[in-house]
């Protein structure tokens, strides 16, 4: 079975966008996880898949994800507004504002002249609904993580997140630490985690493990997560910029709530593959 794909990148988080509104792909997790391969397949971080909305769903389109370890995830910032571009692009819907079902609700990308501004709706913040093994606000909490403690704050955003602040985040051992956290029993469902050092109450600087990924150059609901983070521990506005890796976002955490995400979607290529 050959399928056609589109790979784009938003700051250099890449995935394939796959149209699956009229045939499924097979056995999807298997097949995404050999595709990932950067040696022997295509290569990604995640696979956006996009379908036909639920029964019963009141909602444009679908999308469903899978990290590059085949498994399926809730909620990716970074792959929406891909989607989102390769919805418009293809001339798929002429909405400037797109209703998306996920398994993190309904998500709602618009048109930001050249950039993609996403409604991420409202930060999770009891424990166990993002989930953790503890309740309540998960805040400056001590955590130990094999010869060191940090003080993490957690969030959901659609999908779990530890955020931790550093002093340096360039030069953080990010690929020692962030496995032990993101597979610690502490969190049922595994966990991204965000290393971030403030370089001023309006910017962040952020390095990221994903969960099921590892370090990936940008992650979009992870800097929504460490925007709030940042808030509620007092170091930042409700308006600021992330830098991450692969370039910046604009993160705004209304007085109505809800967060808000905005940058670039970009297109690489187009191609088709046997599966």
């Amino acid at each position: 079975m050959k399928i056609p794909f589109t790979k784009m990148h938003g700051l250099g988080n890449d995935f394939i966008v796959v149209d699956c509104r009229e045939r499924d792909i097979p056995s999807p997790g298997k097949a995404l996880k050999r595709l990932s391969d950067r040696r022997f397949g295509i290569g990604f971080d995640q696979a956006m898949i996009l379908k036909k909305p639920s029964k019963g769903i009141n909602a444009d389109f679908r999308m469903d994800i899978y990290n590059n370890d085949g498994a399926r995830v809730e909620m990716c910032g970074n792959g929406i507004r891909c989607l989102a571009s390769y919805i418009w692009k293809k001339k798929l819907s002429k909405k400037p504002r797109l209703d998306i079902e996920t398994l993190a609700g309904i998500i709602r990308p618009e048109m930001d002249g050249k950039l993609v501004r996403v409604d991420m709706g409202e930060p999770v913040l009891e424990g166990r609904d993002i989930p953790v093994a503890k309740d309540g606000l998960i805040k400056d909490y001590p955590f130990m993580a094999g010869d060191k403690t940090f003080r993490m704050t957690c969030v959901s955003m659609g999908n779990p997140h530890a955020v931790i602040f550093v002093r340096d985040a360039d030069s953080f051992p990010v690929e020692k630490y962030g496995p032990l956290i993101e597979n610690s029993r502490f969190f049922p469902r595994r966990t991204n985690v965000e290393f971030i050092e403030v370089t001023s109450s309006r910017r962040i600087k952020m390095r990221v493990w994903e969960r099921g990924s590892g370090e990936t150059p940008a992650c979009g609901t992870g800097a929504c997560a460490a925007a709030v983070a940042s808030n509620l521990n007092g170091f930042t506005g409700t308006k600021i910029s992330v830098s991450l890796k692969g370039g910046t976002l604009k993160i705004e955490w209304s007085r109505q709530g809800r967060v808000y995400m905005t940058g670039p979607a970009q297109e690489v290529y187009e191609g088709s593959v046997d599966i």
